[in-house]
């Protein structure tokens, strides 16, 4: 079982407990400001935060959800949405709309891909709409599955056969959402 500690985002104007065994990618690469993310130092898996102006050209926060989903993820060849739903967020104000979503996608013909033998990606990602800041914040985490962990005939996530990362990512999931708090509304100024 994971351990958490309580991290700082955007200079402590966010906190979230994260995994332990995660660290801050700023310290090794160059990062957005508009971004904070962490690795998984004994894996794959990655967790992005990221504050995004407020997208508003779409008749529902579902639209917006998909829009997102569309731009991180580059393509729709080989993306398969297996799951979407409304989250709640405990400490932010009871209105402020938020959504997940899980999606796989099959790695891209004629992308490089790693040295990994990887199945797919995983990607759990929330949205949650700040209406009165003009913001989206977007947290996403990114889950190469690989062939070892998920052989042919083992594959079946539409029916819960998620196996060690994903069901772990969910995890991680659960807990930045009951543990994130804006501590510093200017952030969004």
């Amino acid at each position: 079982m994971a351990t958490f500690r309580h991290t700082d985002l955007f200079g402590g104007t966010i906190v979230a407990d994260l995994p332990s065994a995660f660290v801050d990618a700023s310290n090794i690469r160059q990062v957005p400001d508009h971004q904070e993310v962490y690795l998984d130092k004994d894996g794959y898996t990655s967790i992005i935060f990221e504050i995004t102006e407020r997208v508003n050209d779409f008749n529902t926060d579902e639209e917006a959800l998909s829009y997102h989903l569309q731009d991180i993820a580059e393509a729709d060849e080989g993306l398969n949405i297996l799951s979407s739903s409304t989250a709640h967020l405990p400490s932010l104000p009871d209105d402020t709309p938020a959504y997940t979503i899980l999606a796989t996608q099959e790695p891209i013909a004629g992308h490089q891909v790693s040295r990994l033998s990887i199945r797919c990606t995983a990607l759990l990602l929330t949205l949650v709409r700040l209406e009165k800041q003009s913001a989206d914040l977007l947290i996403s985490i990114n889950v190469p599955l690989l062939k070892e962990e998920f052989p042919d005939e083992s594959v079946d996530l539409e029916n819960g056969e998620a196996g060690t990362s994903l069901n772990a990512a969910m995890a991680y999931r659960e807990r930045v959402l009951a543990t994130l708090e804006i501590k510093d509304w200017s952030l969004f100024v």
